[in-house]
């Protein structure tokens, strides 16, 4: 099932995401509409908050977008995901997200990362990511911890991308996949 992208400004997207309790819901076949709604709207990662579900879960794909040939290509679910560690020297890269369409700015983060999290399959899992992973990884948490990555811009840049930001809360934007608009009338 393809999910609408909820948009900026809904407040699910500016929310903390709740544990998910092994056994309260099929954890499997939301995992299974995530990917799909992601692959719907050509992205590399996915958060409950971004489809009106607030929980503690994240999908993310990296084939699709990842240039480096010797980086691995990572698909995987992250439930209840705890970043553990976050190390080395920050590095800017130019983020995007299915719930800002058309807005892209550089972000600073952290290349390595530890975390721990469970599968689909409620699987325990404690692993090390690095570069464009790392950062994908990044961007899903944050979603999941109510922060957006247009949080992670200069208060000058905000200034700047104020009016589109609120463009895109009451539904004047253009996407190539369904959209939830907060203040659509």
């Amino acid at each position: 099932m393809i999910y609408p992208i909820v948009a900026y400004g809904h407040p699910v997207l500016k929310t903390k995401g709740k544990d998910i309790e092994k056994g309260e819901m099929d954890v499997k076949t939301l995992v299974d509409d995530m990917f799909e709604t992601m692959y719907n709207a050509n992205g590399v990662g996915l958060a409950a908050p971004q489809i009106g579900k607030n929980l503690r879960l994240f999908v993310i794909d990296t084939d699709p977008i990842d240039e480096e040939e010797d980086q691995p290509k990572v698909k995987q679910a992250f439930i209840n995901p705890q970043i553990l560690d976050e190390e080395g020297e920050e590095w800017a890269f130019e983020e995007g997200c299915l719930s800002i369409p058309n807005i892209r700015e550089d972000v600073n983060r952290k290349p390595n990362i530890r975390i721990k999290y469970f599968d689909e399959n409620w699987e325990e899992h404690e692993e090390e990511y690095d570069g464009f992973v790392a950062r994908v990884i990044q961007h899903e948490y944050d979603h999941i911890e109510g922060i957006l990555f247009t949080d992670h811009v200069s208060a000058f840049k905000k200034r700047i991308l104020k009016g589109k930001l609120a463009n895109i809360s009451k539904g004047k934007v253009s996407a190539d996949y369904k959209m939830l608009f907060p203040l659509k009338k």
